[in-house]
């Protein structure tokens, strides 16, 4: 009788992943992390969460929630359904599954700062096994998970696609989006072989409706690229329509409104003070540094990025001329921000144009304050540092400004209220349609 072959670390790793019994651990607790966390303990995984910052360890354990739009009742089940949170990387070896999703931020020459990333892998390093499926999430440039993650892991002894599998499936997160959660987004994934890719479908697959898989790691970091740029090269679009519209007197977002009857060849992009969030006004420049070393020089793409890199201080210049009209100097001048996340109905900070409103502000010798409903107390970042808390929207408190320099168009704020109080208003986000003596577009 022939006795059956024993099973391999990858049948092992397939199995556990299949019966819900691997352990999952996932590094970076943030807005990527957390909710990924989440989402495989809601099915059943044992999953172990990772972070440098023992506030957020301790919070998760203690089954409170330190993002407006996850609730304490989700991280309180989660915490019932064998959900921990740890600052200890040498626990990693007791993980099946490695999901890393950490920043990728820009150094201060705008480029690539994978710090976080490399960080992270070396961190966990001493402590990977045979056996394990590691995925990167964090958005960066084609061939990082081979060039950087790879060579890493190998140099453990270890070889990628024959005992140890290395995948490349980035983030879709959309914060605060009722209409898009984790399990519904489709994913994408690309492994570093097809053993990987196996291992990273299996992973996936159990927490994911439709995971969409990919010839190789560098398509997969491609493909995020693009869906980003995309986005970026439509708003720098429309943020120099903006600045046409403005010189001809003409609304430009009535323009984009009126464009959007179209059925079909037009998708509506808006013009803003600045481009925000965690991917938009970073992702592009990692392709473009990434595109110089093939000896492509990528003209489109950087051309968007200046314009609307130049938004803020083109807000500014529309703030100053407003306050002009009206005989008062912008130095001196009470300016109240409204809203400071980097987008509508979120706490999310991450490269909020807001900010840099705020600092310009301030090195022009304003005198700022905030109100945002989701953001009480301005937060720790690490480029950005402000000791305030958010201002309470009064008709007495609204009239007492200057001027009221609306960044984000929160639901939560009383627009009417506002243009009933304010002196005067700047307006970056198309929230007032009808003239105004007070309102200035910008």
């Amino acid at each position: 009788m022939k006795l059956k072959d024993a099973p391999t670390v990858k049948d092992t790793l397939l199995r556990r992943l299949n019966e819900r019994t691997a352990v999952v651990g996932i590094v970076g607790l943030g807005y990527v992390g957390l909710p990924l966390a989440l989402r495989f303990a809601e099915v059943g995984y044992p999953v172990l969460g990772f972070d440098i910052d023992p506030g957020k360890v301790d919070a998760l354990n203690a089954g409170r929630s330190y993002i407006e739009h996850i609730s304490p009742q989700a991280v309180a089940q989660a915490r019932s359904r064998r959900f921990e949170a740890t600052g200890r990387f040498a626990r990693a070896g007791e993980c099946d599954a490695l999901i890393i999703c950490v920043p990728t931020p820009l150094n201060r020459q705008r480029e690539p700062d994978l710090s976080f990333v490399i960080g992270t892998v070396e961190s966990l390093a001493p402590h990977l096994r045979a056996g394990q499926v590691m995925s990167l999430e964090s958005t960066t440039y084609p061939g990082t998970t081979e060039e950087e993650l790879k060579p890493r892991i190998e140099a453990r002894g270890l070889k990628v696609g024959e005992d140890y599998y290395l995948c490349f499936s980035p983030e879709r997160e959309d914060p605060g989006n009722p209409s898009f959660v984790t399990r519904t987004i489709p994913k994408i994934c690309g492994g570093s072989t097809p053993a990987c890719l196996e291992a990273g479908l299996a992973l996936y697959g159990q927490v994911i409706d439709r995971v969409v898989a990919v010839s190789s790691t560098r398509v997969a970091e491609m493909t995020k690229l693009l869906e980003n740029i995309h986005r970026a090269v439509n708003i720098g679009l429309v943020n120099e329509m903006k600045i046409i519209c403005d010189r001809m007197g003409i609304d430009v977002h009535e323009v984009i409104r009126a464009a959007a009857t179209k059925p079909f060849g037009f998708v509506p992009y808006w013009p803003g003070p600045g481009l925000g969030g965690h991917c938009i006004p970073i992702d592009p420049f990692y392709l473009t540094w990434k595109a110089r070393a093939y000896g492509v020089h990528t003209r489109f793409i950087e051309l968007a990025g200046e314009i609307n890199r130049a938004m803020p201080e083109w807000v500014i210049g529309k703030v100053m001329e407003a306050l002009n009209q009206r005989g008062k100097a912008l130095k001196g001048s009470r300016v109240l921000v409204l809203g400071i996340a980097y987008k509508k109905d979120v706490d999310d900070m991450r490269e909020s144009p807001a900010v840099e409103l705020m600092e310009l502000l301030v090195a022009r010798g304003a005198q700022v304050e905030y109100s945002d409903p989701h953001v009480p107390v301005f937060p720790r970042m690490r480029e950005h540092r402000f000791e305030l808390k958010s201002v309470a929207l009064t008709p007495q408190s609204i009239a007492a400004y200057d001027l009221c320099l609306l960044a984000t168009d929160h639901k939560a704020f009383d627009f009417g209220l506002v243009k009933k109080h304010a002196r005067l208003i700047v307006d970056t986000r198309g929230v007032y349609l009808e003239l105004a003596p007070n309102v200035v577009k910008a």
